[in-house]
């Protein structure tokens, strides 16, 4: 039990492996004109090794996609690496950081890419052919009725201090913009629906989300408190709590198989049930293939608060 902000005690509702003590291997070997050398690929699931170069699937039923991807790209097979276990006071928790993928072959390919470390209830369609809409590539949420009032983890975050980002898409030169990048941690509640032609939308029914500018040390039991309905009026609104839709628009399964953008068209009731929930921690709070490196976060015991 957890004092909640309120002050009343908080029952904890687990996330099946968010205790991040368990891993799967995946062993990748890339393309011979990268050098053929083999790269380790982690994902949140039960402990085992996965040996060849094939798309992931998610393993002992576990609700959670990374930003570590097998790719594919004009035919060449590249690992990316951007989450991996780590230990903080001889406990196993998540690392995610901030990396520049370097993708270069001699006539063939020469790309530089941004990549924040990220963590998320869904899945990544593998393998990545391209840098081109990467939230098309990612099935956002999970299936999920309840009301939580606070998601609850324990985290740290280490912050280069310097207030410059990297754009580097792999299409064209990189590009050095000015503003610190901030890591952050989210959850956000939706209920869906889907029309006769298969389009989603949703209502956001509850929001937590906070940013991180600066090292945090580690902290336990930090609860990133759900507010429901419309919270546009409210004191503590930021305008990255709005609504998602258009090029911000996140991604699930229709009913039909395919992967398609979630509308979110209007704040919910106070009072309405979600059908999903999304949860996500990144080293990057802006446009995808944009950040610094180097920043790091440690997360781990990431549960639902009531």
């Amino acid at each position: 039990m957890l004092t909640a902000l309120s002050g009343h005690a908080l029952t904890l509702e687990k996330i099946k492996y968010g205790d991040f003590s368990q891993w799967v291997t995946r062993e990748i070997k890339e393309s011979a004109v990268l050098g053929g050398n083999k790269k380790t690929l982690y994902a949140i699931g039960p402990s085992m090794t996965l040996k060849g170069n094939n798309a992931y699937v998610p393993r002992g039923g576990s609700p959670w996609a990374t930003s570590n991807a097998y790719a594919k790209v004009a035919g060449i097979v590249k690992g990316s690496q951007t989450v991996s276990p780590a230990s903080i006071n001889g406990n196993r928790v998540a690392k995610l950081r901030s990396t520049m993928e370097h993708v270069k072959a001699l006539g063939i390919i020469n790309m530089d890419v941004m990549v924040a470390g990220t963590i998320y209830l869904g899945r990544l369609a593998e393998p990545v052919s391209s840098t081109k809409s990467p939230y098309s590539k990612m099935s956002m949420g999970m299936p999920y009725t309840k009301r939580p009032k606070a998601l609850v983890y324990d985290f740290r975050v280490d912050m280069p201090n310097v207030n410059t980002r990297v754009k580097a898409t792999g299409l064209g030169s990189q590009k050095t913009l000015k503003g610190r990048d901030q890591a952050e941690v989210y959850i956000l509640l939706q209920r869906r629906w889907e029309d006769a032609k298969g389009n989603i939308y949703a209502h956001r029914v509850g929001t937590g989300r906070e940013r991180y500018s600066k090292s945090v040390p580690w902290t336990k039991g930090h609860q990133l408190p759900v507010h429901y309905g419309d919270i546009t009026g409210k004191p503590f609104y930021k305008p990255y709590m709005g609504l998602l839709d258009g090029d911000k628009a996140y991604h699930a399964y229709n009913s039909k198989g395919k992967l398609v953008p979630v509308h979110e068209v209007g704040w919910g009731a106070p009072d309405e049930t979600p059908t999903h929930v999304l949860v996500m921690a990144s080293t990057s709070c802006g446009e995808a293939f944009i950040g610094t490196e180097g920043i790091t976060m440690y997360i781990d015991n990431i549960a639902f608060g009531f």
